[in-house]
């Protein structure tokens, strides 16, 4: 994968955070921690999205139905 030089500007507050990152042997160096905490965006994008989809899914499924808890939990004992 190729790779490409980004510049950012940061506040010395979040320069900080990173540093102390860093210190604390979680990362490397700078890049590192944001190529991170870009996958792990990247990851709850994606998780956002499946639960927008489930939600709507969810509404689109029909009129609700009455819901017996205590059926439930007798159904995930016996069948647990």
């Amino acid at each position: 994968m190729a790779l490409v030089r980004k510049t950012i500007t940061l506040t010395a507050q979040k320069n900080s955070w990173i540093k102390a990152q860093i210190e604390s042997g979680q990362y490397t160096n700078d890049s590192e921690y944001i190529r991170d905490l870009i996958r792990k965006e990247q990851e709850r994008t994606v998780q956002v999205e499946d639960l927008r989809k489930a939600l709507i899914e969810g509404e689109n499924s029909g009129e609700p139905q009455p819901f017996d808890a205590a059926a439930f939990k007798q159904r995930m004992f016996t069948n647990g």
